[in-house]
């Protein structure tokens, strides 16, 4: 005997229920590559009080050094178009060298590129950049998770980036 029910419960995703973590994560890698960007950018700048521990503690940064010096040379326009890269995976020298790179230290790495933002040393969001209504929903998903679980999908949203040469 089949039963069907109209209950409320069908129209919450039954993913979102069972995992948060995964349903954030898939929700921010179907954003475009510069929404995902900017909600790097946003996650690191409001919820930055709490990753600022988490990352760079964990992180081992200097391995990650060489790359943010070189990000700290290039133009604006070269800066963009290389965090455009990372996430679109394509094959460059910056890709392959964060490809190479600890979890916790791409974490951090985008933690402190987002630093390098607010000092003015990496193109910022632009001053008329208006957040699309996916970014926001991919965003408020964050805030609702756990501590531990906003950590989670900023690495799994960072891991995939780039290239890893040695793959």
């Amino acid at each position: 005997m089949t039963y069907t029910t109209t209950s409320p419960i069908n129209t919450i995703n039954a993913e979102q229920l069972v995992n948060p973590v995964s349903a954030t994560t898939a929700q921010l890698k179907r954003l475009s590559v510069d929404d995902q960007l900017a909600l790097l950018w946003l996650a690191y700048t409001e919820l930055g009080r709490s990753i600022t521990p988490a990352a760079p503690g964990a992180a081992r940064l200097q391995f990650a050094e060489g790359l943010l010096n070189q990000f700290r040379r290039m133009s604006w326009d070269e800066q963009l178009q290389a965090m455009r890269d990372l996430v679109n995976q394509v094959n460059t020298p910056i890709s392959r060298a964060y490809g190479i790179l600890s979890v916790n230290t791409k974490l951090a790495f985008w933690y402190t590129l987002a630093e390098m933002m607010e000092e003015g040393t990496v193109i910022p969001v632009p001053s008329g950049y208006t957040m699309s209504d996916s970014v926001l929903k991919v965003f408020d998903a964050l805030q609702r998770l756990e501590f531990g679980q906003q950590i989670t999908v900023l690495r799994n949203a960072v891991v995939e980036m780039g290239v890893d040469p040695l793959a």
